[in-house]
């Protein structure tokens, strides 16, 4: 025993006091240096006159930010490897950060084994030795909540994912989505004109729901229960749940074997396939045809839906088939933004700027608009925000361009409700960006759309035969399922 026992406690408390402002510190320090970067970067920029220059100087600019950007997330984790998933994707952020933060998938330290070992015991009321067979002490992956563990139970064949969450991590990503709710409301004031602060809300909301596991255990096997009955082949593979052994903190469910998305090009490579050539493209239209399915049905139809599209929660199995995991983060959409967002579907898919801004009005999206050509620009708006295709002319998201949408039209008031649809669509879109495929989920989606609207009477058969569908790639896959 310890000389001391009493001064370690004290020592222990003082320092998780204070711990929460320790990570506020390193946050605001790292984010005002990143920040003031690119604004001093912006008042040197003129007094550059040759364009050449000017893109060689953002290039490095860049370069630089992502350095810092990478340290800040890789060094304090939690929830700011949800932050890199979401800005790291090609359509969105300059190429310099996606290549540094799409690495960040699954890289948050991990629960040493030891520690492991008496959460599952004390969740689950027996030893590791009593529960399985197997059980591999080196995790598959370490996320920001938790990490999973390959193992084999007892008196079975197959092998089971085991996800137990680290140990007080819950209080510090609290911290850390207020502290983005503050810098959010500084943006929104500054440089973009949108609603930050409410997306942020959401995420505080959607996060934590994250620890608890029963209610991931539940959202998962209705999902999997979904899809199995609206399609003769679910489009996406849901792993099953070890109902009798879960807990808030412990979940095990069925052991999917695939390689992670991120690998697709070097396994790809590995089999001697041309990664450009046309067998490589139709796998990854197979993969993406699927996503796309599998998303339209979950959100147009039932409103109930897996919220976390990163690359981290996609595997390609065998014949490219595709594995969705990790149901921490679902929704649940009201029917009335549920078929708002049917109604602005069926405008992108058919170039109504009218309809895109009736339904913007639908869903309660507030806008300021100070412009020319304002019904063009809310449906460009809408394309930017909600389709997996750019508007035409685009190539990237560029928010504090004077070009752009958000730039022109003010959004002022966003229901937290729609960020998951948002965020959803955004990493739908990096996803078909990364495979080189440019198509829009909205063409994909309308059959979807239509067959929602008309189940809830909002449109009627006449509608349908007057409009017929326009085919992308996909065309047809809604029928044949």
């Amino acid at each position: 025993m310890p000389p001391f026992p009493q001064f370690e406690d004290l020592g222990e408390k003082l320092a998780n006091r204070f711990r929460p402002w320790q990570r506020s510190f390193q946050f605001w320090t790292r984010a005002a240096d990143i920040y003031t970067g690119y604004k001093v970067f912006q008042v040197r920029m003129n007094f550059v006159k040759d364009v050449n220059k000017q893109e060689a100087m953002w290039e490095r600019q860049h370069e630089l930010a992502a350095d810092k950007i990478y340290s800040m997330c890789s060094e304090l984790g939690g929830f700011f490897l949800k932050v890199a998933q979401i800005v790291g994707k090609p359509d969105l952020a300059p190429a310099a950060w996606v290549k540094r933060l799409v690495t960040l998938c699954d890289k948050a330290p991990g629960t040493p084994f030891e520690t492991v070992r008496l959460v599952l015991e004390k969740e689950l009321g027996q030893t590791v030795d009593e529960l399985f067979e197997r059980f591999d002490v080196e995790p598959l992956g370490s996320a920001s909540i938790a990490q999973v563990h390959r193992a084999r139970l007892r008196g079975t064949k197959g092998d089971v994912a085991v996800k137990v969450q680290h140990a007080g991590v819950q209080d510090l990503m609290m911290t850390d989505i207020h502290n983005l709710q503050a810098f959010a409301c500084y943006l929104q004031k500054t440089d973009i004109r949108f609603d930050l602060f409410s997306i942020t809300k959401e995420m505080q909301k959607q996060i934590g729901y994250e620890f608890d596991f029963v209610r991931e255990a539940e959202a998962m096997e209705a999902i999997r229960h979904f899809l199995r009955v609206n399609n003769k082949k679910p489009p996406v593979q849901v792993p099953r749940v070890m109902r009798e052994m879960m807990t808030r903190k412990v979940l095990i469910m069925e052991f999917i074997d695939g390689i992670p998305i991120l690998n697709l090009g070097d396994e790809i490579a590995k089999r001697g396939i041309d990664p450009g050539g046309t067998i490589a493209a139709m796998a990854k239209q197979n993969i993406l045809q699927s996503l796309t399915l599998a998303y339209g049905q979950m959100i147009l139809k039932s409103g109930f839906f897996h919220a976390d599209p990163h690359p981290g929660n996609i595997m390609i199995c065998k014949g490219s088939e595709v594995a969705l995991l990790d149901y921490g983060q679902v929704k649940d959409l009201p029917d009335d933004l549920r078929l708002g967002y049917a109604n602005l579907i069926l405008a992108i898919a058919d170039n109504d700027s009218i309809r895109a801004s009736q339904s913007y009005k639908e869903l309660g999206i507030g806008t300021l608009v100070k412009c020319e050509n304002e019904e063009k620009e809310m449906l460009k708006l809408a394309q930017t925000m909600f389709d997996t295709k750019l508007p035409p002319g685009m190539t990237t998201l560029q928010p504090f361009s004077d070009e752009s949408s958000i730039k022109k039209i003010a959004v002022q008031a966003f229901p937290e409700e729609l960020f998951s649809v948002l965020r959803t669509v955004h990493l739908l879109r990096g996803l078909s960006v990364g495979m080189g495929i440019n198509y829009s989920c909205a063409e994909q989606w309308r059959p979807i759309a239509e067959e929602a609207l008309f189940a809830a009477g909002r449109i009627n058969m006449n509608d349908l035969k007057a409009k017929g569908h326009k085919g992308g790639f996909f065309r047809g896959i809604f029928r044949r399922r």
